[in-house]
């Protein structure tokens, strides 16, 4: 098992001489609806939050308090977001990477970020040197903060959602699809915000 507020990507980057190093991951790559929302977020390098690991880990109450808590104590940190229209216009693996782009563009506008650890094994033309590190949300302290602010972010987006719809049942199953959430989708039909290049959403339109 992967020990907690794990430091040791981080520590290996300040021996070598970087100071500001960012955790970055995302959310919502699965949803049929919503937004793919991804975090990047530096920590100060005492920073200590017992019980920080993947936000799926995580209960929902932990999580909130873990947000608050990061968002407060971060040196800096930021969010960004690829709409429905974009994961349809681009697919959902370009846009994950224009939302982590947005999130780390945030980052460099307040700090001088210099290298970014991220979650997974995809790869990107930043400007800066990366890491990506698979089941990194267990594996770096950095990742695992950003990967809460990232997963906040979204379930509030789908709470929003759940308000203004309420018969969709977003606030159960936050846009993923599940049995409950087709069998509404076909009942209640499409609203906005759906990602129309998704098969269950596809094939609801061409009915």
């Amino acid at each position: 098992m992967e020990k907690l507020n794990n430091w040791q990507y981080e520590n290996e980057l300040y021996n070598e001489g970087y100071k500001y190093i960012g955790g970055m991951d995302e959310v919502g790559r699965g949803p049929l609806v919503g937004n793919v929302v991804a975090a990047c977020c530096v920590l100060p390098s005492d920073f200590k939050l017992d019980g920080l690991t993947d936000s799926k880990k995580l209960s929902e109450k932990k999580r909130n308090i873990f947000y608050d808590y990061i968002k407060e104590n971060s040196i800096a940190y930021g969010i960004g977001k690829c709409s429905p229209e974009e994961i349809d216009k681009y697919n959902i693996l370009e846009a994950t990477k224009i939302a982590m782009k947005r999130a780390l563009d945030e980052v460099k506008s307040k700090i001088p970020i210099d290298y970014v650890l991220i979650d997974g094994n995809m790869s990107f033309d930043f400007d800066i040197n990366y890491k990506s590190i698979v089941k990194g949300d267990l594996k770096s302290i950095s990742i695992a903060a950003a990967s809460v602010l990232a997963k906040v972010t979204r379930d509030r987006e789908m709470y929003e959602l759940d308000q203004k719809y309420p018969m969709y049942g977003f606030k159960d199953h936050k846009g993923y699809p599940t049995k409950k959430h087709l069998e509404n989708l076909e009942k209640y039909g499409l609203i906005e915000g759906y990602r129309k290049t998704y098969g269950p959403v596809d094939k609801i339109l061409k009915k």
